[in-house]
């Protein structure tokens, strides 16, 4: 679903779409009560359509936002408006991983210092009970303050084997084509897949 820039959701005024994929739309926005760039993503009509799909979402989407590391790509809110459910997260400037590799390998450094990043917000986050499962590289932001991890679990669920809906397990921001990896009413943050791309 596309939205036009202007439109509102709550107190999020969209500004431009940043990207789009299988779970979804991004936008850059404005929180006009706070007066902060946020990202939203408007997540696809499936989840407003099944209430138990969505209910699970709200609750993983509580869970989630305990989670609180600098490397971590942050869940400001949740919400629902007009038969839009929407995230708004963090807005991050850089590029992914995946975009900066197209252009080179990288420097052993900085791949020391990512890989660092990157283990210390894994190991956070699954002291907490939650893990990835989509570690990759277009899921890893890099920013001038250092690595963000995005899309932290965004699961899609086959519900029935043919309804597809969305289950958050954890921090998300960009988007991506993702496989089933929990069945619905899993605990989606206990259920240990693995990092897997």
């Amino acid at each position: 679903m596309s939205l036009n820039p202007g439109t509102r959701l709550g107190p999020y005024e969209l500004e431009a779409s940043i990207g789009a994929g299988g779970m979804g739309e991004v936008y850059r926005a404005k929180d006009t009560r706070l007066g902060r760039t946020v990202a939203v993503k408007v997540l696809p009509d499936e989840l407003s359509r099944k209430a138990g799909l969505r209910q699970r979402f709200e609750r993983e989407a509580r869970s989630i936002a305990s989670l609180n590391h600098p490397h971590i790509c942050s869940l400001y809110d949740v919400g629902q408006q007009d038969g839009v459910d929407f995230l708004v997260m963090e807005y991050l400037e850089g590029e992914t991983l995946a975009d900066r590799l197209s252009h080179g390998a990288l420097k052993t450094e900085l791949v020391l210092r990512y890989a660092i990043q990157i283990a210390d917000a894994l190991d956070k986050a699954h002291r907490q009970g939650f893990v990835h499962r989509d570690l990759k590289p277009g899921n890893i932001m890099l920013t001038r303050t250092g690595v963000k991890l995005l899309d932290f679990g965004l699961a899609k669920i086959m519900a029935g084997g043919k309804m597809p809906g969305a289950g958050i397990v954890g921090e998300m921001a960009a988007t991506a084509t993702m496989q089933p990896l929990t069945a619905e009413g899993t605990a989606g943050g206990n259920n240990t897949r693995g990092l897997a791309a």
